[in-house]
């Protein structure tokens, strides 16, 4: 069935066929099964018109708020920002929020696959104009709640990660890695930025945010680029140096592609018992409810982790449109932890310096902004990976629910997760325009 065939269809029966759709690709599995070390892989159930469910967003009211874990509390530490995204915590308690939304993206948005795209988008209240700034928040008192708040950056072209080295803050807008003077304590930086390196953008732009880390000593950073389509179905040419995470010299700007066949990473971080750099991953999408789970994994120097040919390790996928390298297959990873599928995991902080009491003193912290290509829905929640002796165990639990309301609307959706100097947790909540501070009740 062509493009043009679907789209009459979709015209002529309105939402009848993507109901039918949606009623053969409910989950089959309770999420819970499909996550974990060793999580249930379903068989696939490709279609040509792709199930869609999302929750509609409809914002937070007067004294709303989400669900915090038992023996925990939530209260609003910012709010009536512009689509914050990501957080940085400075090591003076301050708090940077990139306050973005996605570039103008033309060539992502032709075809079936393109009203898809604007569709999700529009429901998900992701189409309007960028920000484009980094805010900074402080909170003078010690009450949880950020009482003054500047710009500290604008005119940036949709911004998102943010590391500082020393006294300099790099940043990862969407098309390059930016290096700015900056010393803790200032509230506004008025300095011409430095660019680093570009970072792969164009007229597709398919996962346009870029996150950045710095190594533990500063020597490198690193900087996830998302895929240029869900599963290569545009080809390999358009994919270059994409699906992968770069290792960056910050002094010089020169680069190399330090893990690849990751579909979109957004979080990263380093684990504080191996000291190794892990990542959350969103997997590709249309192969029904079930599959494929997002994860968490050690990343490793040199590793293939699949996409687009394979998933969950050695998993062989059909769809992308060029053939896999020869002997490809033997060197694909399986990753070490599954979230669930379509959860959209995005944010990940280790617990580290987090004090919200021992069940959740040591692990991983992961922000989920939740499905589009699944029945029931999954994610919309901040859940908590157990580590012991620097491995992930069990199974995940809540830290922040409460994002979807009874009838399946959506209050807010998470994104970026950060400790704080004071040990709560903060939440960047990109639909709620907030951000959620979680401490011990």
């Amino acid at each position: 069935m062509n493009m043009i065939v679907v789209l009459v269809l979709l015209v002529l029966v309105g939402g009848t066929f993507l109901i039918i759709s949606r009623h053969r690709q409910k989950a089959q599995y309770d999420i819970v099964e499909e996550q974990g070390t060793q999580p249930r892989i379903a068989t696939p159930r490709a279609s040509v018109v792709p199930l869609f469910k999302l929750a509609t967003p409809i914002g937070w009211k007067a004294g709303e708020m989400p669900i915090a874990a038992a023996g925990l509390k939530v209260q609003p530490f910012a709010t009536g920002l512009d689509h914050p995204r990501w957080l940085l915590a400075l090591p003076n308690g301050d708090v940077l929020v990139a306050e973005t939304n996605a570039p103008p993206k033309p060539d992502d948005n032709k075809g079936f696959a393109g009203w898809v795209e604007r569709k999700l988008q529009g429901e998900a209240g992701a189409t309007g104009k960028s920000a484009n700034r980094i805010t900074l928040l402080r909170d003078t008192n010690g009450d949880g709640i950020a009482d003054q708040r500047t710009v500290l950056l604008s005119g940036l072209n949709s911004p998102f990660g943010m590391a500082l080295v020393g006294d300099q803050l790099y940043v990862a807008d969407t098309d390059a890695l930016l290096r700015f003077p900056f010393k803790v304590g200032e509230t506004k930086i008025t300095a011409k930025s430095q660019k680093v390196l570009d970072l792969p953008a164009g007229r597709i732009n398919h996962h346009w945010t870029k996150n950045v880390v710095a190594a533990p000593d500063g020597s490198k950073l690193y900087v996830t680029i998302g895929s240029n389509s869900n599963v290569g179905e545009r080809g390999q040419g358009v994919e270059q140096g994409r699906a992968a995470i770069w290792e960056v010299d910050p002094k010089t700007g020169d680069h190399r592609i330090y893990a690849y066949g990751l579909r979109n990473p957004n979080g990263m971080g380093w684990e504080p018992t191996t000291h190794t750099l892990w990542t959350v991953v969103n997997e590709r999408d249309a192969l029904g409810s079930d599959l494929v789970p997002d994860y968490l994994t050690n990343v490793q120097f040199g590793g293939f982790y699949g996409w687009p040919w394979f998933y969950w390790g050695t998993y062989p996928d059909s769809r992308p449109r060029d053939p896999a390298p020869e002997l490809i297959e033997e060197t694909s990873i399986r990753p070490d932890y599954a979230v669930g599928p379509h959860t959209a995991s995005l944010g990940l902080a280790f617990a580290t310096g987090a004090r919200l009491g021992p069940a959740f003193a040591e692990g991983a912290f992961i922000g989920q902004h939740g499905s589009w290509n699944r029945d029931p829905l999954s994610g919309y929640k901040v859940i908590f990976v157990k580590f012991v002796m620097g491995q992930p165990v069990g199974k995940p639990v809540d830290v922040l629910a409460g994002f979807l309301d009874a009838k399946g609307r959506a209050h807010g959706r998470p994104v970026g997760v950060v400790v704080a100097k004071d040990g709560g947790l903060l939440v960047a909540d990109d639909v709620g325009n907030s951000i959620w501070r979680v401490g011990l009740r």
